[in-house]
């Protein structure tokens, strides 16, 4: 199943992050909150996925799981920042 869900989260993470929820229990170990999860669903698919894949359930993210988890904040992060720039990149196209 894991292959699997590389093989998905590679053409969408939030499809990824669907396929997890509807085949595992993993999601609802990794986040005490559907609301958590529906928020990082929309905003942070990247890091949200990679905190359920590396999420423990006695012992929580440790370890080379922080570092996962880190990859994916950068990824979203650049992510947001490479929309934003195209938008104003947009908008300068359009005035002049």
């Amino acid at each position: 199943m894991g292959c699997l869900v590389v093989l998905v989260a590679v053409l969408s993470p939030r499809l990824a992050i669907l396929l997890v929820w509807l085949l595992t229990n993993q999601m609802a170990v990794a986040f005490g909150s559907f609301w958590v999860a529906l928020v990082g669903f929309v905003f942070l698919p990247w890091t949200t996925l990679a905190w359920a894949v590396a999420y423990e359930p006695l012992r929580g993210v440790t370890g080379a799981g922080w570092v996962v988890v880190g990859l994916a904040v950068l990824v979203d992060l650049s992510s947001h920042l490479n929309a934003a720039r195209a938008r104003r990149a947009r908008r300068a196209r359009a005035v002049s």
